[in-house]
């Protein structure tokens, strides 16, 4: 079915932002079709699965291709449901974009109980609880891990602008800084006790805890790495709430649109919602079609392709794609070991610090967030790490969920003002626990794996489903214990140890508060719950031993490639949210690699080098379009002139040299040179104080510079003073204010031509040669005599500017430099 042109109104919202955002997979393959538009290229970027990860290496692919050299397409199940995260918004049903798409076979009826998938566009992100902490150095070994990525995340390289990706995805989800809503008496009275009993406590059970960095020096060492942002990073941006990726593919999305000036053809990123992706095929080690229930799309030779569709379902794709010649996808199944203890304390054992009396805006909200890592030695030496995400709140005598207070109010004045005349006697705060799963790599059939289920019958779109099971091994279950006894331990450390000054709540939202704490079934959440399935298609050098090699590209493909915490070859404490951003922002910095700019010669600089940057110093004008593909500008023509000129600066004498590509022998376009500024008024030829504002201001670059002509074709006339390397327009002779103009090479289709422009006071000398060529041929001379054409900044401070035509056909341009003098 046709993907309608215009937004689309519901029972309750006009559709605009999806409309403007998104695509049809129709209009993406019309797109692709050199037989509706020669102009047309391939996706050579295809994301399967919009979600999360996918988002964040389709957004940062596309920022990162400074030369505009590629095309993405991202391919979604789902819907645009939210533009922001959704805890900023009223309570939304949670089923209505949740799914599972796989069975489980696990041994425990309550890790069968999936949560699944989020089938919307930014998928997770849109839902997560916004802890972000940092891996530490044990949670990073080389003898699991690439050394190079452990390099990379974590150490300041020259070729991640010398920020290790973890910093930088850290910066990028906003919790790469305290968080600043979080403040005031209450919070700083528990972080204080919290620390000063930290400082204090014995090695327990082999068990250290420490800080969110595996250090505990300062009370600052417990700050709770959050990823909301409630500063501006920089004056004139807006500050962001919790992260999600939506918000970065919208933006592309957007810009790819403004670049294109609305034309799909030249959109170089098109994201496509409510589209399964069924299978990939392949031809030996290369991916050449992606098929979908809506149609087919091809994969160009030099295209690839990235799953991110979460762990469990990237899985599946990989075993119906690939051949799995080593029996390794779908095993190393890791997720986290989760526990959530509520406890309160009276808010009088804090004494005069807490009074409401001597401190009056206790009466009001008063939130506090903390986090301790903690790290357990096994039997055999080897290492477990668990962290211990800690949320206080002192509102309400009632209150049962002090999380919730972390996320949800919204600073406006009549959500404030009841909270003046609140007074409360209890402290609600809630741990929970997270902790590191093992994953097995190596047993023929592991604990804890993911395999095809299609021998139960299951299949989806003809394909068979996952069938998964999680089965926690002997070292889960003693981390499980630790951490739980952990949990207690920090539990009356903010009893400041006394007993009698702790009350537990005895499990689920209604539960009662009792004085012992609850019992591992009531505080133990199912294996599944956490969304943090990983380890699957782990990353690694050997083929032999791993699924994936540095960059999440497949061993057993030359363009496949996976994203997200399924690489991960061991999942540590943490959320896999700031791993998962730091590694599709590594891979996507990898492929997106440009090739330098040649080599300026003595004297020159680039006025346009290829790049997003310096064509972003040239302005529009006209009819026509210009477009930066792959690091050339290309003119495309318009009902009239279009012009395309050097902003930033306007020329006296100088050399010119660029370099100019014919798409059909009869293209036309031009230089043009020594024009007045088009935004300018245009003083009249038979009466200098006589003025105006073109029309089509495109035309001021004809009527006061000169044009160095492009077109084989010499149109209209066949003159050789319409032909390329001529000053258009220019009589051709010997005589005063003629060119002396010679024809050269004929210049062929498909092939890139030199020019050289170079002007001394009102000379001026044309040069044209083949690329591969070492010799110029001079194709003119010619002094000017006009007084109202081609004046310097010296006659006129609004002259003197260089510029680019539209005229007919598809030309492209590159390589602008120019040396003054």
């Amino acid at each position: 079915m046709a993907t309608s042109p215009q937004p689309q109104k519901t029972d309750f919202s006009f559709d605009v932002m999806g409309r403007y955002v998104c695509n049809g997979l129709d209009e993406a393959l019309r797109t692709t079709d050199t037989n509706l538009r020669p102009d047309a290229r391939p996706f050579d970027f295809i994301v399967v699965g919009g979600g999360t990860f996918g988002s964040v290496l389709a957004s940062h692919l596309f920022s990162q291709d400074k030369t505009h050299a590629h095309r993405i397409l991202v391919l979604e199940a789902g819907q645009l449901t939210l533009p922001e995260h959704q805890q900023n918004l009223p309570m939304i049903n949670p089923g209505e974009p949740w799914g599972v798409p796989w069975n489980s076979d696990s041994p425990a009826s309550w890790n069968q109980q999936f949560p699944g998938l989020a089938f919307t566009i930014g998928g997770r992100s849109l839902y997560w609880g916004g802890w972000s902490p940092y891996f530490i150095d044990s949670e990073l070994l080389p003898s699991s891990w690439p050394q190079s990525v452990i390099d990379d995340l974590t150490k300041a390289l020259s070729q991640n602008g010398n920020e290790p990706y973890l910093d930088q995805a850290a910066r990028k989800i906003g919790s790469n800084t305290d968080n600043d809503f979080v403040n005031g008496t209450l919070h700083e009275q528990l972080r204080t006790r919290l620390f000063n009993n930290l400082k204090n406590a014995p090695v327990q059970n082999n068990t250290i805890l420490t800080g969110n960095r595996g250090g505990l020096n300062t009370v600052d060492d417990l700050e709770a790495p959050i990823a909301v942002e409630s500063v501006s990073p920089r004056p004139g941006f807006f500050a962001f709430n919790k992260f999600s990726a939506t918000p970065s593919l919208m933006r592309v999305s957007r810009m790819a649109f403004e670049e294109a000036q609305g034309d799909d053809v030249r959109k170089r990123l098109m994201i496509v919602p409510g589209v399964h992706v069924i299978r990939l095929e392949r031809n030996g080690s290369q991916i050449t079609r992606v098929i979908t229930n809506f149609g087919a799309v091809d994969v160009p030779s030099n295209g690839k392709v990235f799953l991110g569709l979460g762990t469990i379902e990237n899985t599946r794709m990989a075993l119906t794609t690939l051949q799995n010649q080593n029996a390794l996808i779908g095993k190393n199944l890791m997720a986290h070991l989760r526990s959530n203890v509520t406890i309160r304390v009276p808010r009088a054992s804090f004494g005069a610090a807490l009074d409401a009396n001597l401190h009056p805006e206790l009466k009001e909200l008063a939130v506090s967030a903390m986090f301790v890592k903690g790290i357990h030695t096994h039997g055999n030496g080897t290492l477990g790490h668990f962290h211990v995400q800690i949320t206080a709140s002192a509102v309400g005598d009632l209150e049962m969920n002090s999380e919730a207070e972390l996320f949800k109010k919204i600073p406006d004045i009549d959500g404030l003002d009841p909270f003046k005349g609140m007074t409360d006697n209890w402290i609600v705060i809630t741990l929970r626990g997270i902790g590191e799963m093992v994953g097995d790599k190596t047993s023929p059939d592991p604990k804890s794996r993911i395999t095809l289920g299609g021998s139960q019958g299951n299949f989806d779109y003809g394909e068979p489903r996952a069938l998964v099971r999680f089965d926690p091994g002997d070292k889960d279950l003693t981390l499980w214990d630790v951490m739980d006894a952990a949990i207690d331990t920090l539990s009356l450390m903010f009893a400041d140890g006394d007993p009698q000054s702790v009350q537990y709540l005895s499990g689920g939202g209604g539960g009662v508060w009792q004085r012992t704490p609850a019992s591992a079934s009531a505080r133990r959440d199912k294996l599944s719950s956490t969304h943090h399935e990983g380890g699957t298609l782990w990353m690694g050098n050997d083929s032999a031993i791993s699924v994936t090699d540095e960059w999440g590209k497949f061993h057993e493909a030359d363009n496949l490639y996976a994203l997200g915490p399924c690489l991960l070859p061991t999942l540590g404490s943490p959320n896999p949210m700031l791993s998962g951003v730091a590694l599709a922002r590594r891979t996507a910095d990898h492929l997106v690699n440009p090739q330098p700019a040649p080599p300026l010669e003595a004297g020159f600089k680039y006025l346009f080098d290829g790049t997003a940057k310096t064509f972003k110093s040239w302005l529009t004008t006209g009819q026509g379009q210009f477009t930066l593909i792959d690091g050339n500008i290309i003119a495309y023509p318009g009902n009239d002139l279009g012009l395309l000129w050097y902003a930033l600066e306007n020329f006296g004498d100088f050399t010119l040299r660029l370099q100019f590509r014919l798409d059909r022998g009869d293209d036309n376009s031009g230089v043009f040179i020594r024009f007045r500024d088009p935004r300018r008024r245009v003083p009249n030829r038979t009466d200098p104080t006589l003025s105006s504002i073109y029309s089509n201001q495109a035309w001021v670059a004809v009527d006061t510079g000169f044009e160095i002509q492009i077109d084989e074709t010499a149109r209209p006339d066949n003159a050789d003073m319409h032909r390329t390397g001529a000053v258009y327009a220019i009589p051709v002779g010997t005589g005063p204010g003629q060119q002396n103009y010679s024809r050269g090479s004929a210049v062929q289709s498909g092939s890139w031509y030199d020019y050289e422009v170079q002007t001394v006071g009102q000379r001026y000398t044309v040069r044209l040669k083949d690329t591969t060529s070492s010799s110029w041929q001079q194709t003119t001379i010619f002094t000017n005599q006009d007084v109202y054409r081609g004046k310097t900044p010296t006659d006129d401070p609004n002259s003197g500017y260089i510029g680019l035509q539209s005229h007919s056909g598809g030309v492209s341009f590159r390589n602008v430099r120019i040396k003054l003098g």
